[in-house]
């Protein structure tokens, strides 16, 4: 097994099939074929099953991914530091986020972050529930993850950074009629019009419980993008529940920002892998460690 043919093979496993992993890879399909059935070979298994034009991962796939994309950014890891002893500073950090901590208090992370280390790239992908960022870091497809969850979380299996926890919000448009202080109860929320994120997301969680326990809101839209909340809200589409972190901003816009009580939260941490980080995945966690007021991990 060598470093081609596990580039090769998450080329096939990404792509779903072996014409879009030969166009990606700017090489001929028959040479991908070829190189592909050598390995399955010497593993003495086959890695993908045919599926009409496509392939999927048989089960010794599935447990090859994870550890060819952690060998593969060793390997470029390993070049990094090569490079780094002849001057040349860089590297490369694969990180997913939720839209939400994505805001703060990833922002924040980042850029003391890249203040320290302004050579090293930063790849951000974005994932919509807490499952799409666990999955996304236990299959090495990035190194760190930043999630938000309604409950404590813990990841037994990961290295888990508690960053904090912000409050959930009601926003409004100044023209909506009900309580006009700075709180807000649920039972006021009856009879309104919400804007709210896809299933999945702790402030859609919210808007469930409301419903479960016999309060009647209407919902008025449903988004996947935080970009179209405040919008929406300005032009009287319905309210929307957004985090303590957006409440400058959406005052700002010119938006009533109130407290829900009883409060809920979203617990905001970090996750990665606990062995084998990049170096700058480890400055990363470091500096995460610092924001949160957690010691140095030994």
């Amino acid at each position: 097994m060598d470093v081609r043919q596990l580039k090769y093979f998450l080329a096939v496993a990404d792509c779903g099939g072996f014409s879009k992993a030969a166009a990606q890879l700017k090489i001929a399909q028959p040479s991908l074929s070829q190189t592909i059935a050598r390995l399955e070979r010497e593993l003495g298994m086959p890695l993908f099953h045919r599926v009409g034009r496509g392939v999927v991962l048989s089960d010794a796939g599935k447990a090859l991914v994870g550890p060819a994309r952690v060998a593969l950014r060793d390997i470029d890891e390993a070049i990094a530091a090569m490079r780094e002893l002849k001057g040349l500073r860089g590297g490369r950090l694969d990180l997913i986020t939720m839209a939400s901590p994505g805001v703060e208090p990833l922002t924040t992370i980042l850029s003391t972050f890249t203040c320290d280390h302004p050579d090293v790239t930063i790849n951000t992908t974005t994932g919509f529930t807490p499952e799409d960022i666990l999955d996304s870091v236990r299959s090495g497809a990035c190194e760190i993850g930043v999630l938000g969850s309604a409950q404590p979380f813990s990841a037994p299996d990961l290295a888990v950074i508690e960053l904090e926890s912000q409050a959930l919000m009601l926003i409004s448009g100044h023209d909506e009629d009900g309580p006009a202080g700075p709180t807000v109860r649920r039972e006021d929320l009856s009879g309104c019009r919400m804007i709210v994120f896809q299933h999945g997301s702790p402030m859609r969680a919210l808007v469930d419980d409301i419903l479960a326990e016999g309060i009647q809101v209407a919902i008025a839209a449903e988004v996947a993008d935080r970009t179209f909340i405040l919008p929406m809200v300005l032009n009287g589409i319905g309210r929307a529940i957004i985090l303590s972190s957006w409440t400058q901003s959406a005052r700002r816009a010119g938006v009533r920002v109130q407290r829900i009580v009883p409060e809920s939260y979203l617990h905001v941490v970090a996750v990665s892998r606990r062995t084998h980080l990049t170096a700058p995945a480890a400055a990363l966690m470091a500096q995460a460690r610092r924001y949160s007021g957690q010691p140095p991990s030994r």
